[in-house]
């Protein structure tokens, strides 16, 4: 790629955040640890560091080598990289006199900066910070304060380096895009050519070189990732691809019949594996979540391996890999914590003995949507609420038996039937049904019951990270808890979670 911006990361919670807004500006970028800056910085217009959550006064605080960056590329330090500029440079840097956290707004500009250039003062930014800069570093000069911050940015003269202690990555800063937009487009001269029509033209010709002649297996899920992947390789490959869509027996209801279809209709070439059984009896007595996982992860591996093996001379594994996962790998202090083990991450390539081909490992989820609509992939396929991977297996909580999965996949059929019906589905990123471990009291005619309780959810996000419930209307719910009561057997009680992420996650396993 040329014309990229290079983001070094400080392990800042807003660094993909940053990622996504130069993305929407149509311009490319990548981002690296800060210690692990690229040998080769000939392809980058421009540098962005991100914030973090260490004090530039730390020992432990992240020092990098900024002496082929700085001078010689056009430079925007955020929150964190402006305090290092400062710290490290003539500056001072002290602990806040009041937490600096939350809205602020910029009370005064310098007149005709370009980096603030369409932007008016009393603007709204988003400030995350317990240090600030008391002291600006040399030849620096200031370019916009609020109330409670002096050096709310900063330039050095002399040099395309910018400096702001607030984030403009956040959706609270008002006029957060523009400013990214200044700095990487008017003052960086970044061309803003990354459209989803470029990237495929590009990925089709880079694909058609990688695979040349050779054969490649994808497992679909059904879900956008690898749908998007399957069509993306189908355009630069054809019959080359050999598809697999494995039903695990812990899909929602019809799924495996329906998406199969789909799939056969947009030309791919796919095998449908009905493992139901199989996957169901290697889950037999388990309770524990992560053994839930690694109990379908381990059985999805064998049935694949069995199919992939049935197909000569394949050298290529295809994967839907996205950017979100190639960031955490390589993190900055390695990667993150394992808050839950996802199904189709490690082991199978070295299994397999197969090469990895991953055609989305640069993109965004919501890049993905965009091209897949330029590939031409249905509403209906790109618009499907995110489903994990393991199915209901994580959404049964406990143990997992035929039954109760048949009770879940009719109660969620009747909550998504019914997001559709009140055209309620696309309002919504996630809807799912959790069938609880408890029974409840209930009466049904002049008969005593005592049967399962199930939890509705519903959450609005754009990529996972955070997520808040969606306030559906009363009615929808109280018609929805009444069809599933009367119609599942086995359900006697209904509720509705309105937690948020964080705390709580979107899957409750």
């Amino acid at each position: 790629m040329q014309n990229n911006v290079l983001i070094l990361d400080f392990g800042s919670q807003y660094t993909q955040l940053i990622a996504r807004r130069v993305r929407e500006l149509n311009i490319y970028c990548e981002i690296y640890p800060f210690s692990k800056v690229p040998e080769d910085l000939s392809g980058f217009k421009a540098v962005i560091l991100s914030g973090s959550p260490f004090s530039v006064r730390a020992e432990n605080a992240p020092h990098p080598d900024l002496s082929r960056i700085r001078g010689k590329l056009p430079l925007l330090a955020v929150c964190y990289g402006a305090q290092y500029l400062a710290h490290f440079n003539g500056g001072k840097v002290e602990p806040s006199g009041s937490r600096e956290y939350g809205r602020a707004n910029l009370s005064v500009i310098k007149d005709a900066e370009e980096l603030f250039a369409g932007i008016k003062e009393n603007s709204q930014v988003w400030m995350s910070h317990s240090d600030t800069i008391i002291d600006l570093p040399e030849n620096a000069v200031r370019l916009a304060s609020t109330t409670d911050v002096l050096n709310a940015a900063y330039r050095i003269e002399g040099e395309q380096t910018y400096a702001i202690q607030f984030h403009p990555e956040v959706y609270h800063s008002t006029d957060g895009k523009q400013l990214l937009e200044n700095f990487l487009v008017h003052i960086a001269g970044t061309a803003q050519s990354w459209t989803p029509g470029a990237f495929v033209d590009l990925t089709v010709d880079e694909l058609k070189e990688k695979i040349g002649n050779q054969k490649v297996v994808l497992g679909l899920s059904g879900g956008v990732d690898s749908t998007v992947a399957a069509v993306l390789l189908n355009k630069a490959i054809g019959e080359q691809l050999y598809c697999i869509f494995v039903n695990n027996g812990l899909l929602r209801k019809d799924e495996f019949e329906s998406v199969l279809h789909q799939y056969k209709d947009m030309g791919l070439n796919v095998k449908g594996v009905d493992a139901s059984a199989r996957f169901l009896d290697a889950l037999k007595g388990l309770s524990d979540p992560e053994l839930k996982r690694k109990a379908i992860g381990n059985t999805f591996i064998d049935v694949f391996d069995d199919e992939a093996h049935s197909i000569q001379d394949v050298v290529f594994l295809a994967q839907g890999t996205i950017y979100p996962d190639v960031i955490e790998s390589v993190s900055v202090n390695g990667p993150s914590v394992t808050i839950k083990s996802h199904h189709n991450v490690g082991g199978l390539p070295e299994k397999m003995k197969l090469k990895v081909v991953e055609p989305l490992r640069m993109l965004f989820k919501d890049e993905v949507r965009r091209v897949g609509a330029e590939l031409g992939i249905a509403k209906e396929l790109l618009g499907r609420h995110p489903f994990p991977g393991p199915g209901l297996a994580i959404r049964i909580l406990g143990d997992i038996t035929a039954e109760k999965v048949r009770i879940l996949q009719e109660v969620d059929h009747i909550f998504i039937q019914g997001l559709r019906d009140w055209m309620l589905y696309d309002k919504v990123w996630q809807a799912g049904a959790i069938l609880l471990p408890v029974q409840s009291v209930g009466v049904m005619g002049d008969e005593r019951t005592y049967e399962q309780v199930v939890a509705l959810r519903a959450v609005e996000s754009t990529d996972g990270m955070t997520a808040d419930w969606v306030n559906l209307p009363y009615e929808f719910l109280q018609k929805t808890s009444n069809t599933i009561i009367n119609r599942v057997k086995g359900v006697n009680r209904v509720v509705y979670d309105i937690s948020s992420k964080p705390p709580a996650t979107i899957e409750w396993e």
